[in-house]
């Protein structure tokens, strides 16, 4: 997959990554209902493997039931 966005990786400078999101629960009721209220985009360079998280907005109450029920 080809990148528009310039991309050096901190530890080897390598120049191609991959990118992707996850959820994860956040607190004691989230984590009993395992509800992925957390989300995060990740950039993870494709030779050292190195990989930086970046928090992203939750995506509101709606994604949280629809997740109770589908988990």
């Amino acid at each position: 997959m080809k990148h528009t966005v310039s991309y050096a990786c901190d530890k080897c400078r390598n120049s191609s990554y991959e990118e992707g999101d996850m959820r994860v629960t956040g607190g004691f009721l989230t984590k009993i209902f395992n509800i992925q209220n957390r989300r995060f985009t990740f950039v993870s360079c494709t030779e050292c493997g190195y990989t930086e998280f970046y928090k992203r907005q939750n995506s509101g109450v709606i994604s949280n039931v629809i997740d109770l029920f589908t988990n």
